[in-house]
């Protein structure tokens, strides 16, 4: 399968998504990127199937931009653990994720892979809070407390349409978040 084409119409179907949420259809995708939908079935089985990969891609799309951040020596370790926790890459700040709560009832696989990807990939996030908290500028806390924390903020997020009633974009509702965390756990001086 040649990966480029898969990455377009993986793309492609975040921006569909975006514009119709769960009510894309594979008609939609293909007169969107310009192929047929043979060829859209020759990459993905079923709407299904490409709303898995699309997940995949969304989370491991939001793992490199934590690799930058890990990368950047410019950020204090605090910087560091606040732009982690609250990291969404650049392409997906316009992606209404408010969406995603409609997932549950709709799509339980994709809703159970949404919740296995949150809940895994911290090895980064809980280095950073250990060197934190080594180096004397994170309060000496519980770190899978924290995990905790942040996992079932935004798992609400998907669970409920709790953002769409209170006008809340995602983004917005992550970073207060994790301001919120990050004042509990930062030590202040």
């Amino acid at each position: 399968m040649d990966i480029d084409i898969r990455e377009e119409i993986l793309k492609g179907t975040i921006r569909i998504f975006n514009e119709k949420g769960l009510k894309f259809t594979m008609d939609d995708i293909a007169r969107s990127l310009k192929i047929s939908k043979k060829t859209l079935y020759k990459v993905f089985c079923d709407k299904e199937a490409l709303f898995l990969a699309m997940v995949d891609y969304m989370f491991d799309q939001i793992k490199e931009s934590e690799r930058a951040v890990v990368e950047d020596d410019s950020l204090s370790t605090v910087d560091k653990i606040h732009r982690i926790l609250g990291v969404l890459p650049e392409g997906y700040k316009n992606v209404d994720l408010r969406q995603l709560y409609l997932l549950k009832d709709r799509y339980p696989t994709i809703y159970k892979q949404v919740e296995l990807r949150l809940e895994t990939g911290w090895e980064t996030t809980i280095e950073l809070l250990e060197r934190g908290i080594e180096e004397g500028c994170i309060q000496p806390i519980r770190i899978p407390i924290l995990k905790m924390m942040l996992e079932a903020s935004v798992e609400q997020f998907f669970q409920r349409d709790i953002l769409i009633r209170n006008r809340l974009s995602y983004q917005d509702a992550l970073h207060e978040v994790v301001e919120i965390l990050m004042e509990g756990i930062k030590v202040h001086g």
